[in-house]
């Protein structure tokens, strides 16, 4: 058994690209708090995650998209009450709550996803069949964590010189505007270095060739056989109408078949397989540090 991150860059896209659509195209509240669940304790497990500024956006932006649907939405019977002379409904603010989730869960997925595939990963996956866009991709995740430590640095060395004013609002407003201005001119600057770089070692002259040291494995090929054998299944029974949940004009019931039941506990293993992996891996390693 290994760390999950440590499978082959083909498992790990194919694993994440299938949670990602199910938990997109099967609105239903139990599969989306499934996914809400097994992203917050995959993120607080294998990322470590404590950035509290983090979680902050998430819950600003769940409160946005909760609130957002019942002012402009006003399906559904049940009226909670009028606003401006237009109703606000039950069915349309669980519809927001349910939709805010689902995205805070897909963020949460997206940022696990990031951390476990690299540029060299990406450039694996796809360096055979679309090299420039697989270079292309790989370079933007580059400059999304760089574009962020210089802007703290900036900001780090304005404060230092002391062009803060903590009751100065429009200074510190024009600041960070000034900051925002030379973080893309230093983007722009460090684009045309690595231009010259690519161009000087030769990028585009020939016909390239890629090197990689993934190698694909009988663990992975198990893996990968169970991950598509469990997606296949989950995705019939959403098919089949098993899961399916409408929140207009009125709310269903939750569904809670067989072909329910099933299609909620594979999907739960499939959002909670790398956190399964990672406390098997760990119990392997507590086993063989207590035979030393």
């Amino acid at each position: 058994m290994r760390a999950f991150d440590s499978y082959n860059p083909i498992v790990i896209f194919i694993y994440f690209l299938t949670v990602t659509v199910i938990a997109m195209f099967a609105f239903n509240p139990v599969m989306i708090l499934i996914t809400l669940f097994s992203e917050v304790v995959t993120t607080l497990l294998l990322r470590r995650e404590k950035s509290g500024r983090f979680f902050g956006y998430l819950v600003l932006i769940f409160l946005i998209t909760s609130l957002a649907n019942p002012v402009f939405s006003h399906n559904g019977v049940t009226v909670l009450f009028v606003l401006n002379d237009n109703p606000v409904t039950l069915e349309a603010v669980l519809y927001g709550v349910s939709m805010g989730t689902l995205i805070v869960a897909v963020l949460l997925l997206m940022r696990v996803f990031s951390g476990m595939m690299t540029g060299d990963k990406i450039l694996y996956i796809m360096g055979t069949t679309s090299p420039k866009l697989a270079l292309l991709i790989s370079m933007n995740l580059r400059f999304i964590p760089m574009f962020s430590r210089q802007a703290t640095k900036m900001e780090q060395t304005q404060t230092a010189l002391g062009r803060y004013q903590d009751e100065n609002a429009l200074d510190d407003i024009a600041i960070k505007m000034n900051i925002f201005s030379m973080l893309i001119t230093w983007g722009l600057e460090n684009g045309i270095i690595t231009a010259d770089s690519m161009s000087a070692r030769g990028y585009g002259s020939g016909r390239r060739t890629n090197y990689s040291n993934y190698r694909f494995r009988k663990n992975d090929a198990f893996i990968l056989i169970g991950i598509v054998l469990i997606a296949a299944v989950t995705i019939g029974l959403i098919a089949a109408d098993k899961v399916n949940y409408s929140f207009y004009p009125h709310m269903s019931g939750i569904p809670h078949s067989a072909g329910a039941v099933i299609c909620y506990i594979l999907y739960g293993l499939m959002c909670l397989f790398p956190v399964v992996n990672e406390i098997g891996v760990r119990i392997k390693w507590r086993y063989l540090e207590s035979r030393i």
